[in-house]
């Protein structure tokens, strides 16, 4: 090898002065060229060996990076495994969800519609289900006022909207409250969900009551909000918007007693959700926000104006143009006929609680009940009671009144149970207050004593008078007017309803005969025991005494006061049970309960109940008022009708200047004209006495000793004498008997 070889070393002067341009090494020929591929990787090499930022500065940085790589690689990885979680649970409430055919109908309880005598319905009760609709069956003013006000993207989501539920969130915080307290930012398909329950259906053996099983389901919090979501998700999965919209308007309360749209669309309109107007739809809309509180039988203007808001939405959305905005808000909805009587008031309360329990307040099956209210005579009594406390009573009084009108085999044709007619649920001050009935008990004295015999012309003396109450001591009763009319005959004693009289003739046939009678005549509370049972010191209710009086008016045999005519399951034509009541057995005679209708007769042509006097038409009644005019009644009948109106306080207060012949006896005439108008006259199945031959002798009798009526105890003494008496009578045939009991003493009237 020789040394021209070798690579010749550097000099120190080249390092010294690296500028100077060096010689260029000679080639040999045979050399090739060098290529230019060594300078990019040159370049290469020099972006690589950039110098990196040092010190802290440098450190932070290198540090955001590694935390920023941190974070990406947990989020990601969490979001997948929480995405499939999500996924598997979304899944399995796919597989729970049962067919759309199963979740049309959610009511836990039946319902009960009521016809009235003409067939048409006039009240509802219980959990109402018109019937199963769809999104497509129903009005579309209807389908389009539900989306514009529950929820505008309905098509365009999935079942849940998170820019609903942060509005919803935003509005809650501003107006402070709770973020989940107040709007909610639900879909309609999260209301839904909400509906069913979450899937978890009612199970009475779980301890919950139904109401703690329905708070349940409406209760939010975050655990909730976020199954309700996942179930939102599911059924938007396994159904489609329109079926989902179906589950929605089928199973939605909507106020009334209604769950659905066709209930509630028969209930306020009376007519079917497919021909609802925009009016319409949009009223039904509003209710869902708060269906009880804007109900139109609640509050019929509150419900105009929340539909009004609706329809402008409507518009706002292009559901409606602005002319038919204007429109409806200028025509809005008006209830119907039935729907303004509030659900049939007191008498759809007395008919539910009167039916079997199980068909009735607990009906787990839909049930039709046909009944006796005549609408007619409903409005006719409600206005009559109106028009009274309107004219005739002052504004400030808390006293109340009730009316029964009856039929004369007890069919109720109507009933009003206090001054606030348009209710449902009421305390029913003519079936369930018991009061006492004051001079209104005489008739069944009458009626005792006419069927052993007396006649109504037989005199009897109006006179001081004092019975011994063993026990008591001295009682002596008054009249009313505090005086007395000496000799007067039975029918002028109850013309003008005085007291001495009516005990004597009580005390004359025994008090347990009048017992008998008042009770076979329907009056069913304990009577009282002692004399004090001719003043009406007994308790009934006025049902109970309208029933009675009707059966002075159907020749003497007792009723049942009904208004149930027949029951049967909806869809189906047998009847389950038949009528509950009608005329029973005879309590007295034809003769003497026409005589005692010719008695009646003349307290409203010439006695106390002269105020209930009304056209040309014969009516017959009785007053009646009690101590320290606590309760004030008339009851009476026309040919055609018996009704009954009984006016009070309910914490027993005195009424003031109020007896039973006054505002009573008003409130008596209103009704009763009302119901007669256009009504051809009928005569009164009266029968006049001929009047006793002695009339102009008659002289005031002995202090007379009661009577011992045959087979029972002593009634007040003196019971030898009477036995004399009537062995006497039986010798020489004087006096006569009847219906079982042992004839009066000559001692009590002047005959």
């Amino acid at each position: 090898m020789t040394d021209k070889n070798k690579r010749k070393r550097p000099l120190v002067a080249d390092r010294r002065y690296p500028g100077k341009a060096k010689p260029k090494p000679k080639t040999s020929a045979r050399a090739k060229p060098a290529t230019r591929k060594a300078a990019p990787a040159r370049r290469k090499a020099a972006r690589t060996k950039r110098p990196r930022r040092g010190g802290i500065i440098g450190f932070f940085a290198g540090l955001a990076r590694w935390i920023w790589r941190l974070i990406w690689t947990i989020t990601w990885r969490v979001s997948l495994v929480a995405f499939l979680v999500l996924a598997l649970a979304v899944g399995y409430i796919y597989t729970t969800i049962p067919p759309l055919e199963a979740l049309l109908d959610g009511r836990a309880r039946g319902s009960v519609t009521m016809l009235d005598r003409e067939g048409e319905v006039f009240a509802w009760r219980g959990d109402q289900f018109g019937g199963v609709v769809s999104a497509d069956s129903v009005s579309k003013h209807l389908r389009n006022a539900v989306i514009a006000t529950e929820d505008k993207r309905f098509y365009n989501h999935l079942g849940v909207s998170p820019r609903g539920i942060a509005s919803a969130v935003r509005i809650n915080l501003s107006e402070g409250r709770g973020p989940l307290s107040g709007h909610g930012g639900s879909t309609i398909t999260q209301q839904t969900a909400k509906l069913l329950c979450l899937g978890e259906p009612y199970d009475p053996s779980s301890g919950m009551t139904e109401k703690e099983y329905e708070a349940e389901c409406r209760r939010s919090s975050l655990g909730r909000k976020a199954k309700e979501a996942l179930f939102a998700v599911a059924m938007e999965i396994k159904y489609s918007k329109s079926d989902i919209l179906s589950i929605y308007l089928n199973r939605a309360y909507m106020g009334g007693g209604a769950f659905g749209a066709e209930a509630a669309a028969q209930r306020f309109f009376g007519k079917p959700a497919a021909a609802l107007s925009p009016s319409e739809g949009a009223m039904l809309a509003g209710l869902l926000t708060a269906p009880t509180t804007l109900s139109p039988t609640n509050n019929l203007d509150r419900s105009q104006s929340r539909a009004a808001t609706v329809i402008r939405l409507m518009e706002d959305q292009g559901y409606l143009t602005a002319a038919e905005a204007d429109e409806a808000i200028a025509n809005p909805a008006q209830l119907s006929e039935a729907a303004e009587a509030e659900a049939g008031g007191y008498f759809a309360d007395w008919v539910m609680s009167s039916g079997p329990e199980f068909f009735t307040r607990n009906t787990t099956e839909d049930v039709i009940i046909k009944t006796t209210l005549d609408q007619r005579i409903q409005r006719a009594a409600e206005e009559g009671l109106k028009w009274v406390f309107e004219n005739k009573v002052r504004d400030t009084s808390k006293a109340q009144a009730a009316i029964v009108v009856m039929s004369s085999d007890g069919a109720v044709r109507a009933l009003v149970g206090g001054r606030k007619t348009k209710v449902a649920g009421a305390f029913n001050r003519a079936t369930q207050a018991m009061r006492q009935t004051g001079s209104a008990f005489k008739p069944f004295i009458y009626a005792a004593a006419l069927d052993l015999g007396y006649s109504p012309e037989d005199i009897i003396v109006d006179e001081p008078y004092c019975l011994n109450i063993p026990g008591s001591g001295e009682w002596c009763p008054k009249n009313y007017t505090k005086n007395f009319k000496g000799p007067v005959s039975l029918t002028d004693a109850l013309k003008d309803s005085l007291n001495i009289p009516a005990v004597k003739v009580s005390e004359s046939v025994g008090r347990e005969t009048v017992s008998a009678v008042a009770t076979q005549f329907g009056i069913k509370s304990d009577l009282a025991a002692g004399p004090a049972l001719a003043l009406g010191a007994s308790e009934s209710t006025l049902l109970e005494m309208t029933g009675a009086y009707a059966g002075i008016l159907n020749g003497g045999s007792s009723v049942t006061p009904y208004g149930l005519v027949d029951l049967r399951l909806l869809g189906e034509t047998e009847p389950l049970m038949g009528t509950g009541g009608g005329i029973n057995e005879r309590v007295i005679q034809e003769d003497a309960a026409r005589q005692l209708v010719y008695m009646m007769e003349k307290v409203i042509s010439e006695g106390t109940g002269q105020r209930a006097q009304f056209g040309d038409r014969q009516l017959a009644g009785k007053t009646g008022t009690t101590s320290a005019n606590k309760d004030a009644w008339f009851v009476g009948f026309s040919a055609d009708y018996v009704a009954g109106v009984w006016m009070g306080y309910d914490d027993n207060t005195p009424l003031t200047g109020v007896t039973g012949g006054g505002l009573p006896a008003e409130i008596w005439r209103e009704t009763m004209s009302r119901v007669h108008d256009g009504l051809p006259l009928k005569e009164l199945p009266m029968q006049a006495p001929a009047p006793p031959s002695n009339l102009s002798e008659a002289q005031p009798e002995p202090q007379p000793q009661p009577r011992q009526p045959q087979g029972g105890g002593n009634q007040g003494g003196g019971g030898a004498d009477n036995v004399i008496d009537r062995v006497l009578r039986d010798i020489f045939g004087g006096g006569s008997s009847g219906s079982g009991a042992s004839a009066p003493a000559p001692s009590f009237l002047d005959r």
